[in-house]
């Protein structure tokens, strides 16, 4: 896989150093020339080139037409959405990642700008935070097939219908299934013996319309969670 990243700042330089240990190919463009030592001595120097990522002949030069994925990662969201529209539009990149920095602006980030995936890192943090605020509220993780299902996390309440119940006699959803069962750290393995204990994380893939009725099994006394979104739509 070849990616391309636009702007070398903290996000940008560890998404680029984490791609490069796993393997891939990846150019790191960055506008500052003063910010270029600092990334040399961090990644290879044919990794990072000086340029500016909204204009075509630096996007060229950086191969984009090779390209499989650009993440635009400064801290500009003006800067992001030119470069992610350039590349869906100019250069047809199969898939582009754009970083969202003031919240307010998430709702430009949309297919039509040439956004596959928006990461809006404020309010993920923030849904993070209530997250473990909470106890036994469901968590969209993950849209799927553009929201029609969903990856969701929820705690097991002490006082819900699932509580020490194997799942094989749990009467989940029509459209669910159970990915994982998170316990003190631990992944296991969803099998039909295996017993619910309070405070358990359950991941599950549940259609949409069927969400409340998971939420009812695992929440407390059987009532519908709350439902807090901090997922990525994958279409």
């Amino acid at each position: 896989m070849y990616v391309i990243i636009v702007g070398g700042g903290k996000v940008g330089a560890h998404l680029a150093a984490l791609l490069l240990s796993g393997g891939e190919q990846v150019r790191l463009i960055e506008a500052q020339r003063d910010e270029l030592p600092r990334l040399q001595r961090k990644l290879p120097l044919k990794a990072v080139q000086h340029g500016n990522g909204t204009d075509p002949l630096v996007l060229e030069a950086a191969g984009i037409r090779e390209a499989n994925v650009v993440a635009a990662m400064t801290g500009s969201d003006e800067t992001n959405l030119v470069v992610a529209s350039l590349a869906h539009s100019e250069f047809g990149v199969a898939r582009i990642i754009a970083r969202v920095n003031d919240p307010a602006n998430a709702w430009m980030f949309t297919p039509q700008m040439g956004v596959d995936a928006a990461l809006n890192q404020a309010d993920l943090m923030a849904h993070l935070i209530a997250e473990e605020m909470s106890v036994g509220e469901m968590m969209t993780l993950l849209k799927l097939r553009k929201g029609e299902y969903s990856l969701v996390e929820e705690k097991v309440h002490p006082r819900s219908q699932a509580a020490a119940r194997a799942l094989g006699e749990l009467t989940l959803p029509r459209e669910c299934v159970i990915a994982a069962i998170i316990r003190g750290g631990k992944l296991l393995i969803p099998r039909s013996d295996l017993v619910l204990q309070p405070q358990d994380e359950v991941l599950a893939v549940v259609h949409s319309a069927e969400m409340p009725q998971l939420a009812a099994l695992l929440g407390e006394d059987g009532a519908a969670a709350n439902a807090v979104d901090i997922s990525t739509q994958i279409t």
